[in-house]
């Protein structure tokens, strides 16, 4: 099995916007073992909390999430973009690396007091996490742990996260790194 996942991530250049260096995961996801070390080493981070849930942020947090999901033996529920979950709903809108959106979650997703793990592809500014850990102790879950795939050091998205045991596979230091 890979041990060195960094080496099928794909960086592109001024995407999705000039400045941005995107970290593409696809080319993870196309391999098979890749596939199975990023999966065998994020159940890992996991596997002995007690996880009733995996919360997944749409929608590359999607792909691992619903794996994670399977491998723990624990629900999945999507955290999405406005306009795509049709129930009742609580929101949150936060900052972005290059600007502001907002998330939905179901509000009969999590019942209280259910541990959750909350997993997203990318670590950069820790605004899309910190909004989505938000709604899901805002329904009355515990966040007990927050995965991501890569983490983008030198944003400092995990200040943000200080309060929650914050887990990633793959870092960057720098834009260039």
């Amino acid at each position: 099995m890979p041990k060195d996942l960094r080496k099928f991530i794909r960086t592109i250049p001024d995407f999705p916007q000039k400045g941005i260096m995107f970290r593409d995961i696809t080319t993870l996801l196309k391999d098979p073992e890749a596939i199975k070390a990023a999966l065998k080493q994020l159940c890992n981070f996991s596997k002995d909390l007690g996880i009733s849930k995996v919360v997944g942020i749409e929608s590359r947090g999607f792909i691992f999430g619903a794996l994670l999901a399977e491998k723990l033996n624990a629900g999945f529920v999507p955290i999405r973009k406005p306009g795509k979950l049709p129930a009742e709903k609580e929101s949150a809108t936060y900052a972005l690396e290059y600007g502001t959106d907002t998330i939905e979650i179901h509000k009969d997703a999590i019942k209280l007091g259910e541990k959750v793990l909350l997993h997203d592809d990318l670590l950069a500014t820790g605004g899309t996490a910190q909004a989505a850990a938000n709604l899901i102790e805002k329904l009355g879950g515990e966040v007990v742990q927050i995965s991501f795939l890569i983490e983008l050091k030198f944003l400092k998205g995990r200040e943000k996260l200080k309060k929650f045991d914050v887990k990633s596979l793959i870092e960057y230091e720098s834009e260039e790194d």
